[in-house]
């Protein structure tokens, strides 16, 4: 096995990316196990960013690429159709509501939202409905890194830097309902929160707005967030009522992390729109997906066509990987494994609430889960910002081999979390050498920042 130099001694990299931070090379990586090239071993806890949903290495999606790779890597869809596209496009559709059946491939999460939004508009001019264009979303949330996605982005970091060259869309609160202090049950919360997309809606101006995008489980934005059961329905209701379409961005929820295989299938919740990606491909090859009904995507080919596309769309050799992750997310029950050690995740994780009250707040579904940070869980004071607990918190849990996730949580300016989201082939045990970890760099967390801990 080569041996890696310390970062320190490392030769001066040529790549930029979020930060200067040097970090171990990367040697190998199996199952939820990656080891740098100086023997360390990691335990992926959050999948990278939600994305390695099957686990690395299967032997099955390598062998499966190895062929596709043998055959073709590249056939652009002007010219050629291709065998994995269309089989991946007939397996997915069969996954996803009914009468979700136009597929549409890209290759991230960002360009699967600006697909969404561009399907919307174009389906909305077809169907002599040109004023509607504003596609209001929630703040905070995270929708994408390209412009059109981040015109959509509730995140005040990531998005004033470009301000003045996007058009900003209209934002209603995320269901942040566990942060209310008042007399409402949960479920009049979610419909309180429902309803404040209508009045937006009418504030706007009813004919100017062309969509709504929400996580149904949230990402990196708000750490997991669900909404009360009660706002998901409403929130249909009210789109159905101003003949808006609902865009589901299922990028981090969708391919099965939450226990079904979209996020909004907890509710029954049907969009018109869904966005896929990350698990879709599980790390394997770029690759994420539009899928609309054939009432949208009709009038678009009727009047000349989607007016949009890539050149890696429907690449042969990332929907071969696609492919393979579905039949092995069917082959070995990882959708209902997600399920079942999702709830343990859960019940452990709201075990190390009772003993850390710092964590104010435990949430997810499946094995998309996320913990809130404050510095007093009576009044929710955050912590500090200069004392950057976060980010302390994922340098001690990576000390100790777990990789785990973690962003400010009020606009990507304030608030404290981390989200635990391992491969979906994560065992219990696995589970509890996780938490293990996780509680151990809590311990040190509380005591370097003066933060409460039980007993």
């Amino acid at each position: 096995m080569l041996k890696s130099p310390a970062p320190e001694t490392r030769e001066a990299s040529h790549l930029f990316y979020l930060s200067s931070v040097r970090r171990p090379l990367i040697d190998r990586a199996e199952g939820i196990y990656m080891w740098t090239q100086d023997g360390r071993r990691f335990i992926d806890g959050s999948s990278g960013p939600m994305v390695a949903n099957i686990g690395h290495s299967n032997r099955n999606v390598l062998d499966a690429m190895k062929r596709q790779m043998d055959r073709a890597t590249f056939a652009y869809r002007l010219h050629f159709e291709n065998e994995p596209a269309e089989e991946l496009a007939r397996q997915l559709a069969a996954k996803l509501p009914e009468g979700m059946d136009r597929i549409f491939f890209v290759s991230g999460g960002s360009e699967a939202i600006e697909s969404c939004i561009k399907l919307a508009r174009q389906w909305a001019v077809a169907t002599g409905q040109p004023s509607r264009w504003k596609v209001i979303s929630r703040f905070p949330s995270y929708h994408g890194g390209t412009l059109g996605a981040l015109a959509v982005t509730g995140d005040d970091a990531l998005s004033e830097t470009f301000v003045p060259m996007m058009q900003m869309m209209p934002t209603v609160p995320a269901p942040i309902a566990w942060r209310d202090r008042d007399n409402l049950s949960m479920e009049q919360r979610g419909i309180r929160y429902a309803d404040m997309l209508e009045e937006k809606i009418l504030a706007e101006g009813a004919q100017s707005v062309l969509a709504f995008i929400m996580e149904p489980v949230g990402g990196a934005a708000t750490a997991a967030l669900v909404a009360p059961d009660s706002y998901y329905p409403r929130i249909r209701e009210i789109c159905d009522r101003y003949g808006i379409l609902l865009i589901h961005d299922e990028v981090m929820s969708g391919a099965g992390r939450t226990g079904k295989f979209l996020g909004g299938d907890h509710w029954n919740c049907k969009p018109d729109i869904v966005a896929l990606s990350k698990g879709l491909g599980s790390g394997y090859a770029p690759l994420g997906a539009l899928a609309a009904p054939m009432r949208l995507v009709q009038p678009l080919l009727a009047s000349g066509g989607f007016q949009h596309g890539h050149t890696y769309a429907g690449n042969p050799l990332a929907c071969a990987a696609g492919l393979a992750v579905l039949g092995e997310m069917d082959r070995l029950g990882l959708i209902a494994n997600a399920a079942v050690m999702g709830e343990l995740l859960m019940d452990e994780l709201k075990g190390l609430a009772k003993r850390f009250p710092f964590i104010a707040d435990v949430r997810g579904k499946g094995l998309l889960t996320g913990a809130e940070m404050v510095a007093d869980p009576e009044t929710l004071r955050p912590i500090e910002p200069a004392k950057k607990a976060t980010q302390h918190l994922l340098d001690l849990a990576y000390e100790r081999g777990l990789i785990i996730y973690g962003r400010k949580v009020k606009g990507g300016v304030d608030g404290d979390n981390f989200m635990v989201a391992p491969p979906m082939i994560v065992t219990a045990a696995q589970i509890g050498e996780i938490i293990s970890i996780i509680g151990d760099s809590l311990e040190v967390l509380a005591g370097e920042l003066d933060l409460a801990v039980e007993g």
